[in-house]
Formats: structure tokens, C-alpha cells, sequence
């Protein structure tokens, strides 16, 4: 099949973020006394809105999830990733390809905060092949999984999600991409796609290299 316009999750799949945000988040929550390993942190929260796991947190702390403690976290979290992020290996190529294939037509649908979308993209160069085509799930009535931010995406561009390809990491992002309609493609960069298949991507890949093949545009 071909689409009309694709939409790229950030954390995973534009920049190689998510062990430094879980690495000062597993410090922050050992801080509240929660010790977790990288591993357990990882498999828990990735994918998430650290506030939409409030509950959870509370319930191993003892101690309620403040917007002071988000707030600091976020501070932290943003600092780590100014020194520290680098871009996903070949993203650049890939998007530039997909840009220029499409005439435009892709976006950027985060669950993260906007702050930290606009933060990383900028700091990869990437944001201009974006700009103006930024979505955050904090901005809508619901994050992933749920499909709010990909049809949001979709609408802006005028586009039927399931005219659009969808880029994903976690399972959380397929699941939110399947439920806008949209084809997801996941990737898996270690070989171990299994559980983004049975979450309903329609196939997984190991290198960004590859996307310019296996999506294509009408």
C-alpha cells in the first residue's frame, strides 16, 4: 500500500532519549524510595507520561506525585538531555527522504511534553523538517496509548490516519497508532520485535535505513 503522509513518534525512534530520561527518572524515584533496576524503570515507564503513572508511583513511595516533583524531574531530565542526546543512527537520511517524498506531509507525534519534543529535535537537527507539525500528547485529552496525538497529527495534515504510516517504538506507540487506523512500523533496532507484532504493528526493522523502502508514498 501507499500513504499520504507519515507520522514519527520522537523518543526511540527520531532520538536515542529514553535511557537518559529513565535514567534520571530511576534515580529520582530511588530518591522517593523506590529502588528499581535500569531494566525494571525501562519496562515500566517507557513509552508513558511520567505523570499518567501517578498512581503507581504513589503507591511505591508513599508519597503523592506532586507538580513540584514534576516539575523537577523535568528540570533534570532536560538538563541530561541538552549534554548528553544524541540523534538515532541514519534518522537523518531517512527523514529527509520521507520529507521529500511526501512534499511535507510528515509530522511529529509525541507523548512527551512539548518543551522536551522541541528541545531534542533542535538539538539533533531535525526540528525544521517539522516545524509547524509538532504534536504532544500533553496537549490533548488523551496520551498514549491512547489515539488522540496521531489523529490530531492527521487532521493537520489534512490527511485519513489510515492513509498514514505511523513510526514507533514501544508498545505503547503501537497501540496508539492502531487505534488511529494508521499502518505502523516498528523499530526494533536489537531484532526482538515481538511483542510490537502482537501489539499490531505491521512490521518491525532494525535500521533507519531501511524506511525509505518500506514506506511509500502515493
Amino acid at each position: 500500500m501507499t500513504f499520504d503522509a507519515v507520522l514519527f513518534d520522537c523518543d526511540g525512534v527520531l532520538v536515542d532519549s529514553e535511557p537518559i530520561t529513565n535514567g534520571v527518572l530511576r534515580d529520582m524515584l530511588e530518591e522517593e524510595g523506590w529502588k528499581l533496576t535500569a531494566e525494571q524503570c525501562f519496562e515500566i515507564f517507557v513509552g508513558k507520561a511520567v505523570k499518567d503513572e501517578s498512581a503507581r508511583i504513589q503507591h511505591h513511595t508513599g508519597k503523592p506525585v506532586t507538580e513540584a516533583w514534576l516539575t523537577g524531574f523535568r528540570e533534570r531530565r532536560n538538563l541530561q538531555l541538552e549534554s548528553r542526546l544524541t540523534a538515532i543512527p541514519d534518522i537523518h537520511g531517512a527523514v529527509e527522504t520521507l520529507h521529500r517524498a511526501s512534499q511535507g506531509r510528515i509530522a511529529c507525534a509525541s507523548g512527551a511534553d512539548r518543551f522536551k519534543v522541541e528541545l531534542q529535535l533542535r538539538k539533533v537537527g531535525l526540528h525544521h523538517f517539522f516545524e509547524g507539525r509538532i504534536f504532544s500528547g500533553h496537549e490533548m485529552p488523551r496520551s498514549k496509548p491512547a489515539p488522540d496525538v496521531y489523529l490530531a497529527a492527521a487532521a493537520a495534515l489534512q490527511v485519513d490516519p489510515r492513509r498514514c504510516a505511523v513510526v514507533e517504538d514501544t508498545v505503547t506507540g503501537v497501540t496508539a497508532g492502531v487505534a488511529a487506523g494508521a499502518t505502523v512500523f516498528a523499530y526494533a533496532p536489537s531484532g526482538s520485535g515481538e511483542a510490537l507484532l502482537a501489539a499490531g504493528a505491521s512490521q518491525t526493522f532494525t535500521r533507519m535505513t531501511q524506511l525509505g523502502d518500506l514506506i511509500r508514498l502515493a
